[in-house]
């Protein structure tokens, strides 16, 4: 990944999303020269956090003709890192206070983070360069070349051809759903945390709630306000967990695993205790899902591991015109978009040179490797966590360097 000297290549790029990761990525493309179209089916930027109070048509979203909702805001979420840790190195997401409008907490609301993104994108005239309410429905690899195929609101298709895709499309509109044995003739409702938005509907309801990680420990609590009793099933926990958490309405209890779901309405877990339950929420997470994406087989999404990719970006085979953005879950999300797509416009203008394809997968293959020595499932690939990050954010910070010290004093 070493610095090169050779001619700065002008590319014509198509960025899918634009969320934080694709309004950083489309500015730091046209800043490193390039060309660049923004696809995104809202009508404004900021991807994930255009809250809107409607939801999937199915509560799990596991019917396929289901309409989609693509956010997964609910109404109540703040953010649980600091505003400070949060903006892009060069525009800080500080506080409004002259604006009553603006949320000034330190903790802010999502609708503070949508703000900062929408300032974010004015302020470096992204706009200009995104198609509003425009869907990507297929990107496939032609002579060299993107084929990328969309359509607009009202049904305009559109065939276009570029030299490059970087995918910023995110990772949490397709939900992943928590396996209960029994669940087939337990007759309550369920609903994924995608879909959920208010706490209105459960007034007085036993539910219980599975996940206990940040928005099932989120959710359960703002259920709480108003359920009769709340049940966290934690996959975490030891099998003989029953611990009652100190909330306001006491009322909120956590539990190892659910063991089997009756038809009698009951909810067996893991300690032995059993609930009567209305509703089961699953706060289980998320499935990387790219179904516009066709590579002719070239990549995979494996137990929730999107592979084989090269430092959790590029596509060996198809790079460097294939580029994903913001695969990894880490805390510092927006700076790591920053620092992805510095990397990503420096390469495809040839101011970065990346390994041979051989040598990108011996690395794959040996991060794989380690992974399976350490004992970490597939699905944690991208989730950074001390370990992970030990090893992927040295790399990370040396393209930081490279980029602000190297390539842009020129």
């Amino acid at each position: 990944m070493a610095p090169t000297q050779n001619t700065i290549c002008s590319k014509h790029v198509a960025v899918i999303g634009a969320g934080a990761a694709g309004l950083v990525t489309a500015r730091e493309l046209r800043r490193e020269g390039h060309t660049v179209v923004v696809f995104d089916r809202e009508k404004q930027v900021g991807g994930l956090w255009n809250y809107s109070s409607k939801a999937d048509s199915d509560p799990l979203s596991l019917d396929t003709t289901r309409n989609i909702v693509h956010t997964s805001i609910y109404e109540s979420l703040r953010t649980n890192l600091p505003r400070e840790c949060m903006g892009f190195t060069d525009f800080p997401f500080v506080p409004r206070i002259h604006d009553i409008s603006r949320d000034s907490r330190r903790y802010p609301s999502h609708r503070e983070v949508l703000a900062y993104l929408q300032d974010f994108a004015r302020e470096f005239k992204i706009e200009e360069m995104v198609r509003f309410e425009t869907e990507v429905v297929c990107v496939e690899p032609v002579n060299g070349k993107w084929s990328v195929r969309s359509k607009n609101s009202v049904g305009f298709a559109a065939h276009e051809i570029f030299d490059a895709v970087v995918v910023c499309s995110g990772h949490f509109t397709e939900p992943n759903v928590a396996h209960i044995p029994g669940i087939k003739s337990w007759p309550g409702k369920q609903i994924h945390s995608h879909n959920y938005r208010v706490p209105g509907p459960f007034n007085n309801e036993v539910v219980v709630v599975i996940g206990n990680y940040a928005s099932g420990a989120d959710i359960s609590r703002d259920i709480a306000k108003v359920a009769k009793e709340v049940h966290i099933a934690s996959r975490a926990s030891e099998s003989d967990t029953y611990q009652k958490l100190p909330v306001p309405q006491n009322n909120l209890w956590v539990h190892s695993e659910i063991d089997f779901a009756h038809q009698d309405g009951s909810i067996l877990f893991k300690n032995g205790k059993v609930v009567y339950a209305d509703t089961i929420v699953h706060c289980t997470g998320y499935k990387y899902y790219f179904p516009f994406l066709e590579t002719n087989g070239y990549i995979n999404i494996n137990e929730n591991r999107v592979e084989p990719l090269y430092k959790h970006v590029f596509l060996p085979a198809l790079a460097p015109s294939l580029s994903f953005i913001g695969l990894p879950g880490m805390a510092i999300q927006f700076v790591m978009f920053e620092i992805q797509s510095k990397w990503v416009a420096a390469v495809l203008s040839g101011r970065v040179i990346l390994p041979s394809q051989d040598k990108m997968m011996e690395d794959i293959i040996e991060w794989y490797a380690t992974l399976d020595v350490l004992g970490i499932p597939k699905r944690h690939t991208h989730k950074l966590g001390k370990i992970s990050v030990s090893r992927y954010l040295p790399n990370m910070i040396t393209c930081e360097n490279i980029y602000r010290f190297q390539l842009f004093q020129h």
